[in-house]
């Protein structure tokens, strides 16, 4: 089998296709690696050495894989930032690590701006033209060959920050060369049978600020898969996608499968999707009408997993999915899942508790939060806050996070079972439930339906979606206000922002989280 990894492959097959952009331009191995080696260069003659950090603020494609692998092989940390973010949120991101490299792209100048100036963050590169920063193709010319001092860089993703402050996912590096591809990403994909080379092409439909995301395309790279890049996802254009460029694998949210999904049948159908070998969906829950409805169209190809990015995690087939519907797994190898009770002990099978995680003797914290990285951990397992159960053989079912629980009365409400069952009415498109004000009770019930085009709000279709509900859920969980919203906040890896929706109601008020 040949070498593997970003710059073996460029020595030995410089010509093979790494990257396809969105705008179709092909990148190749040895073209990827030299802007590596150029950027990589250009930043330590700005002095930034191992254990520093680099923010992205670029959109998906070449330029920010380019850049991610020069802070890689250089030792530096790497903190790819959600463009959807204002400039007040970078800065404060910017801040917050201590960046001293900024890449940003001219979509984004505003708010980079802005930013940058406020953090007061050195080291400013721009891809296209942004006030106050260098242009990014002049980084490291006048030099040839490989940064002088090379080893292994890591991701600093920060948390989503859907409450509170963000916080930097922070692991120590590890000193390895930054030539060896890690065990552990071979290990990762072959997790979903997907070998170095073999043909393999990924196509990389979210943005790349995403954990999940970047890790699919950046390890896909160095097992010599070929990465075909979107930049604003559309249903049909990745149908189109995946037959042209023969597509084996890709990674998705249940988002994406509803917009799939709600194509026209004449254009599902309309496309060969035989080459794809594995679609993998995690991120966010999963109703369980539209993965039945997924398999039914793609077959078992489909498989899901249940991760963080702080680590470990589970993994379910397409054929163990539908003998247990609703579950995302077991643990994977290496990896444990224990159910904790709000004493600290395992909850029986079938017991709601926290859901905690850990992976191998990897090791994190929350960059500047003693007291966050301190409650997230039992021993050497952490939690993001999920609440779920086992079943018998150790089979993982979520119900909701934590603090999204809606308390009413006393007793405990889990908004994502309302959700996936009301999602599965015809007329709704999307769905957030959650817990509002009431005197007596302390909480009540509230959802926000987004509908399907053509179907219209108002107390007619209330009083028929909570006729839908009876006998699905008990009575006690049924909402009681339902309001129709144009469209929810989603980010596009489908991350619902819920506290948008619920934080109004709470407004001068106390709520137990």
């Amino acid at each position: 089998m040949d070498a593997i990894g970003l710059w073996a492959i460029a020595a030995h097959s410089p010509h093979s296709a790494a990257v396809v952009d969105p705008g179709g331009r092909t990148v190749t191995y040895g073209e990827l690696a030299a802007g590596a080696d150029r950027i990589g260069r250009g930043l330590q003659s700005l002095g930034l050495s191992t254990g520093d950090r680099i923010a992205l603020l670029l959109p998906n494609g070449a330029d920010l894989l380019a850049v991610h692998f020069a802070a890689l092989q250089t030792g530096l940390h790497v903190v790819p930032l959600n463009w959807h973010l204002t400039a007040a949120e970078i800065a404060y991101i910017l801040h917050d690590c201590d960046a001293r490299a900024f890449v940003a792209h001219e979509r984004f100048a505003p708010a980079a701006s802005a930013a940058a100036r406020e953090a007061g963050t050195p080291g400013r590169f721009a891809v296209g033209e942004v006030p106050g920063f260098a242009a990014l193709d002049t980084l490291g010319t006048g030099g040839s060959g490989r940064p002088v001092s090379r080893t292994l860089g890591a991701l600093m993703a920060y948390t989503s920050g859907t409450s509170g402050r963000p916080k930097g996912v922070h692991r120590p590096l590890t000193g390895t060369d930054p030539d060896d591809v890690p065990s552990a990403s071979t290990w990762f994909f072959g997790l979903f049978g997907l070998e170095p080379f073999d043909g393999h092409v990924h196509l990389c439909c979210s943005p790349l600020y995403h954990t999940a995301v970047l890790n699919f395309a950046t390890i896909s790279i160095q097992l010599g898969h070929a990465v075909v890049m979107m930049d604003r996802w559309d249903p049909h254009d990745m149908l189109r996608l995946i037959e042209r460029h023969r597509v084996t694998h890709s990674h998705m949210v249940p988002t994406q499968f509803r917009r799939l999904l709600a194509l026209p049948e004449p254009v599902r159908t309309g496309y060969d999707l035989s080459s794809m070998r594995v679609m993998i969906h995690g991120a966010a829950p999963c109703p369980r009408h539209v993965k039945q409805r997924m398999l039914d169209w793609w077959g078992p190809v489909v498989v899901e997993y249940y991760a963080a990015s702080e680590g470990g995690g589970t993994l379910i087939t397409a054929e163990e999915w539908l003998r247990r519907p609703g579950s995302v797994g077991r643990a994977w190898p290496g990896s444990r899942v224990r159910v904790l009770d709000s004493d600290g002990n395992d909850a029986p099978a079938g017991g709601l508790g926290q859901v905690y995680l850990q992976m191998g003797e990897a090791s994190f914290e929350y960059l500047g939060d003693a007291e966050k990285t301190r409650n997230a951990r039992r021993g050497r397992m952490f939690t993001v806050g999920d609440i779920g159960y086992l079943d018998d053989d150790g089979y993982l079912f979520l119900c909701d996070r934590a603090s999204d629980v809606i308390i009413s009365g006393g007793v405990n409400v889990y908004p994502a079972e309302i959700e996936g069952e009301l999602a599965g009415h015809p007329g709704v498109a999307d769905v957030a439930v959650f817990g509002v004000p009431h005197d007596d009770w302390g909480e009540q019930v509230k959802a926000v339906v987004q509908l399907e085009p053509g179907v219209r709000g108002g107390p007619e279709l209330t009083a028929q979606l909570l006729e839908f509900l009876t006998g699905r859920v008990a009575r006690f969980k049924l909402p009681r206000i339902i309001e129709y919203a144009d469209e929810l906040p989603r980010d596009p890896n489908g991350k619902l922002y819920k506290r948008l929706l619920r934080d109004p109601s709470w407004a001068g008020r106390e709520r137990r989280i």
